[in-house]
């Protein structure tokens, strides 16, 4: 489905729009959130993360101008929606101890903690310049770097040309690094 079609089926009737657009897409978006989910989620994780998927994708056609192919844009959103499931999943894994087991961790942790916020706080932040960067370009520089896909692998899923796909990428990423550099990050 395009995102002309969808806008124009969404112009009649909304309720039609996400429906067509959930049918076709509905298989695809499990898919990809039961390979991130399988080894730590049960089914209502894989479940639950698929309607938030699904939620944001509709957030996000309502409220921004819909073209080109919708299949790589949603597969972007699926994928950083099920890695932060899995994410979250895995914290409360680790978090959880039998006192029946009698294997209690250690409360002292020999990690260097204000090293670890520093770290995470420059992911937190690198994560919210990507996403400024808007579509396609977020989902250029998550795919290239991130998912290490190749130009013409993430040109296909775009529906661009692979010269483009990487044209878009290198003036991303010098954005993206104006953008840190900007806030006090340097690269």
């Amino acid at each position: 489905m395009t995102g002309e079609k969808y806008s124009q089926l969404y112009e009649r009737a909304p309720e039609e729009a996400y429906k067509a657009l959930f049918d076709e897409y509905c298989k695809y978006v499990y898919a990809i959130a039961f390979s991130k989910l399988r080894a730590c989620g049960t089914a209502e994780d894989t479940e639950e993360c698929v309607s938030d998927i699904f939620a944001e994708v509709f957030f996000r056609l309502d409220s921004e101008k819909a073209n080109g192919e919708l299949k790589g844009f949603i597969a972007t959103i699926a994928k950083r929606r099920a890695i932060n499931k899995y994410h979250c999943l895995n914290a409360k894994a680790d978090d959880t101890v039998s006192l029946d087991s009698g294997d209690i961790p250690d409360l002292i942790s020999d990690s260097d903690t204000e090293h670890s916020a520093q770290r995470s706080d420059l992911s937190a932040e690198l994560a919210r310049k990507i996403d400024e960067l808007g579509e396609p370009d977020s989902a250029i520089v998550v795919q290239r770097f991130y998912y290490e896909r190749s130009s013409a692998d993430i040109a296909n899923e775009l529906g661009m040309k692979p010269s483009a796909v990487r044209m878009r990428s290198a003036r991303a990423m010098k954005k993206l690094k104006k953008a840190l550099e900007k806030d006090g990050y340097t690269l």
